[in-house]
């Protein structure tokens, strides 16, 4: 589209704040991950309305029931879009990274299969991609796609998979040919997650979520239109998706709408609670929220930065990592702040925290190390491929992975 063509982005501003106000209910609840099939339910029925009104996937293309615009008309209508009900958990990983890898890899057929169902709620997506002992080392993996004619059946096992329980297709890297070196015998497909011979089982975090789950594959048959990208090409096609996480992740990402609590909060939760339990005075607690509000305002102007010159093509899209791995410390010392100033009423349950998020976001602070993988790895990219400095070593470089030793 000619961007002489699109709507201003006050325009659009304006527009969507007056919709918001007409068609969806504000809200003062805490995203808590989703847990229930009434979760995703409610996902669907509010995607739906968005799609109805002409606000789901802004920035896809109109061929895929886009609506074209542009990454900035997109951070209007998250800005617009707070203190509203949102289907926040369509955001990661089903549109940020999931719908975002099939608009980049897919054949134009796959394309139109599953992005509009994705932008009408018809259809959630998730990632089939660590393995039980895989560790950081995402390309040693072990879960194997043969071919059958051609057919492949796939055999294997996958973890940590966020929302799996309620999808419909997964994103699942297998091994297909183990003749050559790690990362060049792979391919991605997309899997039905319903299909004969899969079976996906939640796992109860210390927190009590289940949101988290792992997968087995017992002789699942795929066709031949279920590899996205191509044959024995799935790490190139990864490391797309993974720089899609990583953005998502980071709040770079131009396909998520709504609040971003994986950032670190809104810093005047911390005001409320430091009034609340009566701390509001304290100065050293000022002194706290306000080092609180500052790396808030570093992270949303580095996140606008990197935004804009991945975007112009000043920066590499690896440069996401930056920003995934500041807002991560930001997410984390947000955690310790809350409870620093809590004290022992982080513990308890009160008109200060209702629903124990507290403790809960406490326990779960060492999560935004590993989302979107983990910080060490995010770094080792930032050394690499923003840095040029040297890879760091491996002993299987090169070697043929079925060659590789393994632990049994």
């Amino acid at each position: 589209m000619n961007p002489t063509d699109l709507e201003t982005v006050p325009e659009f501003r304006e527009r969507a704040r007056r919709w918001l106000k007409d068609n969806l209910a504000p809200t003062t609840k805490t995203y808590t991950g989703a847990d229930d099939d009434a979760v995703w339910d409610r996902a669907r029925a509010l995607q739906r309305l968005l799609h109805e009104g002409g606000f789901a996937g802004l920035c896809f293309p109109k061929a895929y029931g886009g609506q074209g615009l542009t990454p900035a008309h997109q951070r209007a209508f998250t800005e617009e879009s707070l203190g509203y009900e949102m289907p926040l958990v369509l955001n990661v990983p089903t549109l940020a990274i999931c719908a975002a890898t099939i608009l980049d890899l897919g054949t134009e057929e796959q394309k139109r299969a599953h992005l509009p169902a994705v932008l009408r709620g018809e259809e959630i997506l998730s990632q089939f991609l660590s393995e039980p002992r895989g560790g950081s080392d995402l390309a040693g993996l072990t879960t194997r796609a043969d071919a059958d004619g051609t057919d492949w059946i796939l055999n294997g096992a996958k973890i940590w998979s966020s929302g799996a329980y309620g999808a419909d297709y997964g994103l699942c890297l297998a091994r297909t040919n183990w003749d050559v070196p790690k990362h060049a015998g792979l391919t991605l497909f997309l899997v039905p997650c319903r299909a004969a011979g899969v079976t996906i089982r939640r796992i109860r975090q210390v927190t009590g979520s289940t949101e988290f789950c792992q997968e087995f594959f017992d002789d699942v048959r795929l066709p031949a239109d279920s590899v996205l990208g191509a044959v024995d090409e799935g790490w190139a096609a990864t490391r797309r998706l993974l720089n899609h996480e990583r953005a998502a992740v980071g709040g770079t990402s131009p396909y998520t709408s709504g609040a971003r609590p994986h950032l670190g909060g809104d810093v005047s939760t911390l005001v409320d609670l430091a009034r609340a339990v009566g701390a509001l005075g304290d100065a050293r607690v000022r002194e706290d929220i306000g080092a609180a509000r500052a790396r808030s305002l570093v992270r949303d102007q580095l996140i606008a930065h990197v935004s804009h010159a991945v975007t112009s093509g000043a920066m590499p899209a690896a440069a996401g990592s930056l920003v995934r791995v500041f807002s991560a410390e930001n997410a984390g010392l947000q955690a310790d702040m809350a409870v620093k100033i809590a004290g022992a009423a982080a513990a308890t349950e009160g008109p200060h925290d209702p629903d124990h998020r507290i403790g809960l976001d406490y326990l779960f602070r060492a999560a935004w190390s590993l989302a979107g993988g983990s910080t060490e790895m995010s770094r080792n990219i930032i050394s690499e491929r923003l840095l040029n400095m040297p890879r760091e070593f491996a002993a299987d470089h090169g070697v043929p992975f079925n060659r590789v030793e393994r632990g049994g």
